[in-house]
């Protein structure tokens, strides 16, 4: 048999088209969800539920971790049996028709209990949510059958699925808004009730669903290319860090994927190409339980607590402060991620000075949605909102770095530890959002604040 030689220029050239492709992939992971956060300045003002949108969708989003439940309880009933790139196929294939159908039903409500509803978004972004949740537990198995090299360019590509959202909706802008009184007619002017209306943005909502079904497809493509490559590849585990950095940079974090990682170990150990993690380093009960407070802390406060008033605590300065808060904290969470990789700072005094700090950034938006609609202090939210995600996401990434070269347990609990934290987060916040209404929504031309 003969084997033909590889030209170096050929294989360079190889290698760089696999990088891009994994990059792509990368970029279908989180990009439905972080578009939705991102463009919720404009969703909010369409919407029957108005302000109270965003907790809604938290607990939606928690309620799709159904989905890598479902998956890892197959992996470990049936170990085997369910192929990773099934799954991807199909999840991918609902991404793209679920942002299609956003694109042309995000605005249509219906009536429950005689009170309307934005019922199609709602079952829509449930399955966009299902998607990325999915992700987490089916993307990485597969990527796991290349070298390294390639699975940290998916990791960019995942990060990306939060960063070119954040700039597209910043490229959108968001529509201005002015007073016009409600009884104007023709050239004749009343003296009826002002209200506000919205400017258009640069280009419309639909555009910008249409260009995350545009995402869903290149990452679908990129998969298929993938899949399609010769098996010349060796499994490989190294440089697992950056695992960890992938499972809580991705939007709402998922437990599901630190479980399943153990199917994917146990594969690279079969084939006698993994490389064993760092030495674990001995932690007293009292920092263990100091670190996963912090876990189900920062969880509870990035993905439930804080995300659910959002619109509370910016929408009282303006309709571009929420627009700019919204695009810029989704752009901070990569670049935190990043930070965290190529500055890894793992002392706990260190991690929870960073903490405390990031929590009273969060306290402060707290306070602001409190006060809603008249908060203090014109002008300040946006770079509360920044400061808040960034520093607390750099802590999520970093325990979940100490927590994986501790052991693989210890990273399982952690997942465990996060989706607590998110759930108990976002459960805590919908009733007193939606039923008691401790938190006050206002009108841009009515709302008469004191000076």
């Amino acid at each position: 048999m003969t084997i033909s030689k590889v030209e170096p220029s050929e294989e360079i050239a190889m290698a760089l088209h696999i990088h891009m492709l994994a990059c792509a992939f990368g970029l279908g992971s989180w990009v439905a969800v972080n578009g939705l956060w991102v463009e919720l300045p404009l969703i909010v003002n369409a919407l029957p539920e108005g302000w109270e949108l965003p907790s809604y969708l938290t607990v939606i989003i928690q309620l799709a971790n159904l989905g890598p439940l479902l998956v890892t309880l197959m992996h470990k009933l049936c170990p085997g049996r369910l192929k990773e790139r099934f799954v991807i196929y199909f999840i991918l294939s609902i991404g793209v028709l679920s942002c299609l159908l956003l694109a042309f039903f995000w605005d249509r409500t219906t009536i429950v209990a005689g009170v309307p509803h934005s019922t199609a978004f709602f079952i829509i972004t449930f399955f966009l949510s299902l998607v990325d949740c999915t992700s987490s537990v089916t993307f990485l198995p597969f990527m796991m059958q290349l070298p390294a090299k390639y699975i940290t360019t998916y990791f960019i590509g995942e990060g990306l699925s939060g960063f070119i959202p954040g700039l597209v909706a910043l490229g959108q802008g968001v529509g201005m808004a002015r007073c016009v009184n409600s009884s104007q007619t023709g050239n004749h002017t009343g003296y009826g009730k002002l209200h506000t209306e919205y400017l258009p943005p640069n280009f419309s909502t639909e555009f910008f669903f249409f260009f995350l079904t545009a995402m869903m497809c290149i990452s679908l493509a990129a998969f298929c290319a993938l899949n399609r490559l010769p098996r010349t590849f060796t499994l490989s585990t190294e440089d697992l860090v950056p695992d960890t950095v992938a499972s809580v940079c991705s939007g709402l974090d998922n437990p599901a994927l630190e479980t399943d990682g153990e199917d994917v170990k146990s594969q690279a150990e079969r084939s006698g190409h993994s490389k064993p993690l760092l030495a674990a380093r001995t932690h007293s009960v009292y920092q263990l339980t100091f670190i996963y407070f912090l876990v189900v802390w920062v969880n509870a406060a990035t993905n439930g607590l804080l995300p659910s008033v959002q619109t509370y605590s910016c929408m009282p300065y303006g309709n571009l402060a929420y627009h700019l808060s919204a695009a810029l904290s989704s752009m901070a969470n990569p670049v935190a991620c990043i930070i965290a990789m190529f500055f890894p700072y793992r002392s706990l005094v260190f991690l929870g000075v960073l903490g405390l700090l990031g929590t009273g950034f969060g306290s402060y938006n707290m306070a602001m949605a409190a006060l809603s609609p008249c908060p203090l202090l014109q002008h300040s939210a946006v770079l509360s909102w920044v400061l808040f995600t960034g520093s607390l996401t750099y802590v999520k990434v970093m325990v979940g770095v100490i927590l994986r070269d501790r052991s693989h347990s210890a990273l399982v609990w952690c997942g465990v530890a996060q989706q607590m934290g998110s759930l108990v987060g976002s459960v805590t916040m919908f009733p007193l959002v939606n039923v008691y209404q401790l938190f006050k929504s206002g009108d841009f031309c009515n709302t008469k604040c004191p000076l």
